[in-house]
């Protein structure tokens, strides 16, 4: 096969994912055909493919029309400088999330050998990248989910990190009662998106505890509130994702609970408020 038949057959790609409602037809078809050339996107054109190759290709755009997750398609997502393993059972690492790692990077910039929760890890995104970029931090990453264990443990040793991988509900008052006052970050990237049927079917192939809570969004947000309380020492640090319709209900939820000094907003790279941060108070 010649390389012009490899443009031919992701320009054909493309034109299906079109058609099927895909937002980002032309990024997908080369994303695919990158992955099973194992070459950059930007090489797919100029690479003579194997045998084989447009059987499997075009399987892999036949998944993709039926709105089948990419990352549940090559069983992985990059996040920062990481690549998690993904599929059905755990949530998808989005990219707005790396500015919640980010954030929490800087922050514990100045503290030594700190003590870090993830609640409601998931794939352990999260966590890893913190684990990653602070070899000295002791992470516990915490997950209700069996499915979602698994895969923290396994993205962590593939991305060479230590990870603590616990069974806890994210809003249980008793959760990690042996860190109490011990941990200096929090950080969630909760399920916070409100119970509604206008998604997209991508959307609905993550794990629906790990998507929706509640009519506004906000349950799990109110019931790990508390729980970080608990957990962080005075002048640690909280940082949770909320639904970018809830920015003004979680500073809310964060300041009622009287343990925090006032919340600050992140805004994701589209400019949206995403997050909210806050420093717990010494008392």
């Amino acid at each position: 096969m010649r390389p012009s038949k490899t443009r031919e057959l992701v320009a054909r790609a493309t034109e299906t994912l079109r058609d099927a409602g895909v937002d980002t037809p032309e990024v997908d078809a080369r994303l695919l055909a990158a992955w099973l050339l194992d070459v950059a996107p930007l090489a797919v054109l100029s690479t003579e493919p194997p045998a084989g190759f447009e059987a499997a290709y075009l399987e892999a755009i036949a998944r993709r029309a039926r709105r089948e997750p990419l990352q549940y398609i090559t069983g992985t997502a990059p996040f920062g400088p990481l690549d998690v393993a993904v599929g059905p059972g755990v949530f998808i690492p989005r990219p707005e999330t790396e500015v919640l790692a980010d954030w929490a990077v800087r922050t514990l910039a100045a503290v030594e050998s700190p003590v870090v929760v993830d609640l409601g890890t998931g794939s352990g995104a999260l966590a890893i990248y913190i684990a990653h970029a602070r070899g000295d931090a002791s992470v516990t990453a915490v997950d209700v989910s069996p499915t979602a264990r698994e895969y923290a443990r396994a993205n962590a040793k593939r991305n060479g990190v230590t990870l603590r991988v616990v069974e806890g509900d994210m809003t249980d008052p008793y959760l990690l009662a042996e860190l109490t006052g011990a941990v200096d970050l929090v950080v969630s990237n909760p399920p916070y998106v409100p119970e509604t049927p206008d998604l997209t079917p991508e959307v609905s192939r993550d794990p629906h505890e790990a998507v929706f809570s509640g009519a506004d969004g906000m349950d799990a947000i109110r019931g790990l509130v508390p729980v970080a309380a608990r957990l962080l020492k005075a002048g640690g640090a909280l940082g949770v994702e909320h639904d970018d319709t809830t920015s003004q209900a979680a500073q809310e939820c964060v300041a009622a609970h009287g343990t925090f000094a006032a919340p600050k907003v992140l805004h994701d790279l589209t400019g949206r408020a995403r997050f909210v941060t806050a420093s717990k108070v010494n008392r």
